[in-house]
């Protein structure tokens, strides 16, 4: 497919003025843990180890979330079971990333530096899984799938983030009932768990399939990890099988109230430099940009963002760019990076399609901002609100329009004032 070059875009909107800028520092009061690994290796002790026959294998499921320091805890995880006489083994709890091949997770694992000489254990990527059960979701059959891998150790545990979800919103969301459900439930599980979510609803789609998981497989359990507004670590807790229901929504609050967001509810243009898998399942943060763009799931209520301007993928996603359908519009750039096998296996077996379109593709950044500015009607660049960026998890440090930053002066800290300035069309950022 060919995209529209400048001298095609240039001629269909005049040349604006941009508004000036300043780069701001956000630094609300947060937690973050002295140590880390230490509270992991504590916390361990809480998981029926001692319940396990010495040389038991035990399948630690991890994600490809860009987790605060997740190669540090995976390896003391390990190094936690080998310690007690078992078998330590990585298997990725991923779903359909990585294009849905053991290679593809494989390579996912290793951009986050969870390799099997970094976190001294084999991992075993198999994408194979079997039929555990069938349960009932409010009327509607699921099958249960679960990776063999998983089945064939004789103890499963997983390692994830608690927070709030990129779909929807509940008492239970992005954790360790979804990882065992969705992670370890491979392509084929986490293809049946969206269909039956998208209609039945999420969470109680993973409570009935937590159910049966637990009655088909020995689960210790899992280690759940909250993160502050610096996407540091801030909370560490190993939650043995039986309460995982219950705890995880207290963890989930923590998480959403200590979470990176913007200091703002509402902005006329939001500039994403990068998405990315390992930044948000959804490649952004929908709780940030304010977005789910899901099947009967309304949007957040807030922020509210009238366009969002995303410019690349990031490096570890590896083409993968679910999520840009998100945006309004993108550049060429953006466009060249993907890897449409992987973005497409990943919208597939989610159901959330929206995710994968390709919004208008503007030849560089300089046209790029000029039809998104164009879009919001009535532009005065002294008076439009824009946010610009690097992801949605790096939000200490970003530019805002100076109308912006006089309606959050209170929260932030003035670093620079700063101007746009465009290389061949590429936006850069100098001091004004």
């Amino acid at each position: 497919m060919e995209f529209p070059d400048t001298d095609d875009v240039a001629s269909l909107i005049d040349p604006q003025p941009f508004p000036s800028f300043a780069r701001v520092r956000y630094e609300p009061d947060t937690v973050t843990l002295a140590d880390p690994l230490e509270a992991v290796r504590s916390e361990l002790d809480r998981l029926p180890f001692d319940d396990l026959e010495p040389g038991s294998t035990v399948a630690i499921g991890v994600g490809s979330r860009g987790i605060h320091g997740i190669d540090d805890v995976v390896a003391e995880t390990v190094s936690a079971v080998d310690e007690r006489g078992l078998e330590p083994v990585v298997v990725p709890a991923m779903g359909s990333h990585g294009g849905a091949t053991p290679e593809g997770q494989r390579e996912i694992l290793a951009a986050l530096e969870i390799t099997e000489e970094r976190v001294g254990a084999p991992i075993d990527a198999r994408m194979d899984v079997e039929l555990v059960d069938r349960v009932d979701v409010e009327g509607t059959t699921t099958p249960v799938y679960l990776s063999t891998a998983a089945l064939e150790a004789d103890a499963v545990m997983v390692i994830n983030r608690v927070k709030p979800h990129t779909n929807f919103t509940g008492r239970i969301e992005s954790g360790l009932c979804k990882m065992l459900t969705v992670g370890l439930g491979k392509q084929r599980g986490a293809q049946a768990f969206h269909s039956t979510a998208i209609e039945r609803g999420y969470v109680p789609t993973i409570e009935a399939l937590v159910t049966a998981i637990r009655d088909a497989a020995p689960i210790l359990g899992g280690l759940a990890l909250v993160e502050n507004f610096y996407e540091e670590t801030g909370h560490v807790e190993a939650i043995p099988a039986s309460d995982l229901e219950r705890r995880e929504p207290d963890l989930l609050e923590r998480a959403r109230a200590e979470m990176a967001t913007l200091p703002t509810d509402e902005l006329d243009l939001l500039v994403v430099d990068e998405i990315g898998k390992e930044i948000s399942g959804a490649g952004m943060d929908t709780n940030v940009i304010g977005r789910y763009r899901v099947l009967n799931a309304p949007d957040p209520e807030t922020p509210a963002i009238d366009l969002v301007y995303v410019r690349g993928l990031t490096d570890e996603t590896s083409g993968n760019g679910n999520g840009i359908g998100l945006a309004d519009i993108t550049r060429r750039a953006a466009v060249e990076q993907l890897d449409l096998q992987k973005t497409y296996a990943n919208a597939l077996t989610s159901g959330s399609l929206a995710k994968a379109k390709v919004p208008p593709v503007a030849p560089n950044d300089e046209l790029a901002l000029r039809v998104a500015l164009n879009a919001l009607g009535g532009y005065d660049p002294e008076t439009v609100t824009v946010a610009w960026i690097e992801n949605t998890t790096d939000l200490a440090e970003f530019h805002v329009s100076e109308a912006l930053l006089e309606e959050i002066e209170d929260d932030v800290t003035v670093r620079e004032r700063t101007r746009l300035a465009f290389e061949d069309g590429t936006a850069t950022f100098e001091p004004a």
